[in-house]
């Protein structure tokens, strides 16, 4: 296969995807992962390269998104979908909560009792968990993304895979019916995959501004989800 067939080819395959691993770049075009890389070095137009991952050229800053920003939008539906999310808790389990703006509401209502696990990427997750009690806390490495305050790379994914999950509480962006479940920061998808990969049982916690919206980066299928958790669930 020419050099420009195996451009056009991964340019195709990641704008279906969103964002690709460099070894699945290399399955997919049946080469070595030094082939793919050396195809990104001559095409910096189409594409980026962070951690292990393939993103479009600029993908890692192609978002206005700051997680201050969005603190005080929509807070209430946040605060709800936030509470109906925590329910789903029981005291001994091992939960995975995401990133955002509406997921630190589950914190205050978590069980209290028992034995409680959180794993997270995000400092505001983490910040939050660190001073509850019976609750022990796994913070994802890697490099950090002030925007949306969490972390990113191989680091954190490798952990992901000695860990087990129980339930995980993820946020979106944008949830569509034809389009999918999208994020803001193509950074995130990578861990987002990962987790729903393992979990027992995936919820999807956002409030229902995010209904019929897209964001650019593409992380998942509405049906991968047990449940939609919105303030209308509380």
């Amino acid at each position: 296969m020419k050099k420009s067939e195996r451009i056009q080819r991964l340019d195709e395959r990641l704008r279906a995807a969103g964002v690709l691993h460099l070894r699945d770049a290399a399955e997919h075009l049946a080469v070595s992962e030094m082939t793919v890389r050396r195809d990104l070095a001559a095409s910096p137009d189409l594409f980026s390269y962070l951690g292990g991952y393939i993103l479009p050229a600029g993908g890692e800053r192609a978002t206005t998104y700051r997680l201050d920003a969005e603190l005080d939008a929509h807070a209430e539906a946040k605060a709800l979908a936030g509470r109906a999310a925590a329910r789903l808790v029981e005291p001994d389990d091992t939960i995975f909560i995401d990133c955002g703006t509406t997921t630190p509401h589950m914190i205050e209502h978590l069980p209290v009792t028992g034995r409680l696990t959180v794993i997270t990427y995000a400092m505001n997750i983490a910040a939050r968990v660190a001073s509850r009690p019976n609750t022990s806390l796994i913070l994802l490495g890697g490099l950090f993304h002030a925007s949306s305050q969490t972390f990113s790379g191989e680091e954190g994914l490798r952990s992901l895979e000695r860990l087990g999950i129980s339930k995980a509480f993820i946020s979106a962006g944008g949830v569509h019916a034809q389009h999918g479940v999208t994020c803001s920061n193509f950074h995130e998808v990578p861990v987002k995959q990962a987790v729903l990969a393992r979990a027992a049982i995936a919820y999807m916690v956002v409030d229902s501004s995010k209904m019929d919206k897209i964001k650019p980066a593409y992380f998942a299928r509405a049906e991968q989800f047990a449940g939609i958790l919105t303030e209308l669930s509380d």
